[in-house]
């Protein structure tokens, strides 16, 4: 199928257990939502990765709760990588510097490091973890040696200084920050990143807007993966106004938990079904603006020219020009187009960096 040429991501949840006591997130370990504790079956996974590289995944990031307490994680990754799809994974980085080599061994090709303040102090009392700069600094020294690219990933919360951020971030060792926004309301898969109680992520209108406008700003200081295309639809929700680019969710990118179920997203009220029916159920193709989840936004934003090209294909394939040239001559196609300019201007600034840093040592 045309549509499929376009790479797919998903977001596997491999655990609901987590070592961390977030204040934000309902996975912390000192809250009584997550239930019995749940570790994705690793023979199951390696039989559903098959079947997600048919469907289009070509990227995969392994989350959780805190997926580094996974008792067979190095094999979940290595399993990943060599089905021919490239595995990502977002760690509070307490265990790293214990398994940061075999996971580069695995195959490991991105980290994703989580930071919730500009103050490490802060940080570390927000997770429940004393000690953890150290240990995350010295899993990103070593990951880097390795070949590992390691961002950052920042939660919009009242710890957060934006300013000050990228001296810490810098100091840790990370090359880039992707920020995403703060959820209280519960959502309607079973992922567990919300929090209506946090008053760390009680914002009002005009506190989420100053936030956006700050994440734009440190744009010209420190490298920020959030397209501003995309920042700028997150904005326009929050104003409640209409919004350029549809989702992917359900389409070009999934969310896939502990129990195999596949989703449209982590905020969808239902799923899809079991990855396993997974070649059987269509794509999701009807626009939603519902949310404000930023791995979502900014895959669609980044993602929907190559949608949009690929749609177009398939019209004229059927003979129709018309509908083309509709898919390609929007306005949501032009700003999609700049992020992904954007985009790659900032990987190979980041690429730059990483050789100069070489080049020293």
């Amino acid at each position: 199928m045309l549509g499929l040429k376009l790479p797919a991501v998903c977001d596997c949840s491999v655990t609901n257990v987590c070592n961390a006591a977030c204040d934000f997130c309902s996975f912390s370990r000192d809250k009584t939502v997550v239930g019995h504790a749940r570790h994705v079956s690793t023979v199951d996974y390696a039989r559903a990765l098959p079947i997600l590289h048919r469907r289009g995944i070509r990227y995969m990031t392994l989350q959780g709760g805190e997926p580094l307490v996974h008792p067979d994680i190095v094999r979940l990754v290595a399993d990943t990588s060599a089905s021919g799809i490239q595995c990502g994974l977002i760690t509070n980085g307490w265990f790293l510097p214990r398994y940061i080599d075999a996971l580069a061994s695995a195959g490991l090709s991105r980290l994703i490091v989580s930071v919730d303040s500009d103050r490490l102090a802060e940080h570390e009392r927000n997770r429940g973890l004393d000690g953890l700069s150290e240990r995350m600094a010295e899993g990103i020294t070593r990951a880097k040696k390795l070949g590992i690219p390691v961002n950052a990933s920042v939660t919009v919360n009242r710890l957060v200084n934006y300013e000050q951020l990228p001296d810490t971030l810098q100091r840790l060792g990370l090359e880039a920050v992707g920020f995403s926004y703060p959820r209280r309301a519960p959502l309607g898969s079973s992922s567990l990143v919300y929090d209506g109680g946090s008053h760390l992520v009680d914002f009002n209108r005009d506190e989420l807007l100053d936030a956006v406008a700050a994440i734009d700003r440190l744009k010209s200081s420190f490298p920020v993966m959030n397209p501003r295309a995309s920042l700028g639809e997150v904005a326009r929700h929050i104003r409640g106004e209409p919004q350029a680019v549809p989702c992917v969710g359900g389409r070009k990118y999934f969310y896939l938990d502990w129990n195999l179920n596949i989703w449209r997203c982590e905020a969808w009220k239902e799923p899809l079904g079991s990855v396993f029916d997974l070649e059987r159920i269509s794509d999701q193709r009807d626009a939603c603006n519902a949310c404000m989840v930023a791995c979502y936004r900014n895959a669609s934003m980044l993602m929907h020219a190559g949608v949009a090209a690929s749609d177009a294909a398939r019209s004229l394939a059927r003979g129709d020009i018309r509908g083309a040239l509709a898919s390609l001559f929007r306005r949501s196609v032009g700003l999609s187009l700049r992020a992904v300019v954007e985009q790659l201007t900032l990987i190979r600034r980041i690429v730059r960096g990483r050789s100069a840093v070489r080049a020293r040592v």
